[in-house]
C-alpha cells in the first residue's frame, strides 16, 4: 500500500475559493445596502491584469500586476453583482471607477476585526512583484500587520499535484 495521497478527481480548492470569495461578495453587498458598520473598513488586493478588471490606465502603468484598495471613507456607487463588485475611489484627487471580479481578489482584510481571507489567483502571470499601497483613503499599514500576526487569517491553497 502506497502513503501517497491519491490525485482528486474533485476540484476541492476550486470549490472552497469560490465559496470564500462568495462571502467577500455577501459582505460587500450588506455594505452596499447599510453602509459599513462601526469600525469596520476593507483592504481588497487583487490582480490588476486579471480577465475582467477594469480601473482606469494611469492606475494599470502604476500597478502592472496587483493593487491593493481601501473601502472605509472615500468610496461611492459600490454595486455588487454576483461576479463583480464596482466601486468609485479616489486616488490623488482624481475620482476613478473601478470594476473587479471576486475571481481576481487575493486578499480580503478588515483590520477592525482582525480578520482576512487571502486566495490564489489563476490565468494571470505568475510572480507578483512587491507594489506600492494605492494610498486610495488610507494607508496599508494594517494588512500587513494582520498578515504578519495571522491572526483569523484564512489562507486556501491545498496545492496542486
Amino acid at each position: 500500500m502506497s502513503d501517497e495521497t491519491p490525485e482528486s478527481l474533485i476540484p476541492y480548492d476550486d470549490v472552497v475559493q469560490e465559496a470564500l470569495r462568495a462571502v467577500v461578495g455577501r459582505v460587500l453587498g450588506e455594505v452596499a445596502q447599510n453602509g459599513l458598520p462601526g469600525d469596520h473598513h476593507f483592504y481588497i488586493t487583487f490582480k490588476t491584469q486579471a480577465p475582467g478588471v477594469s480601473i482606469p490606465q494611469h492606475l494599470m502603468e502604476r500597478f502592472p500586476d496587483e493593487m491593493t484598495i481601501v473601502l472605509q471613507h472615500k468610496y461611492w456607487d459600490l454595486k455588487v453583482e454576483a461576479e463583480l463588485f464596482e466601486v468609485g475611489l479616489s486616488f490623488s484627487q482624481v475620482p476613478s471607477h473601478l470594476v473587479i471580479p471576486y475571481s481576481a481578489i487575493t486578499a480580503f482584510v478588515d483590520p477592525a476585526v482582525d480578520f482576512a481571507l487571502q486566495f490564489h489567483v489563476d490565468d494571470v502571470d505568475p510572480g507578483p512583484e512587491p507594489h506600492d499601497a494605492a494610498e486610495n483613503d488610507e494607508d496599508s499599514e494594517a494588512v500587513a500587520k494582520a498578515q504578519e500576526d495571522g491572526s483569523n487569517v484564512v489562507n486556501v491553497d491545498f496545492g496542486k499535484k
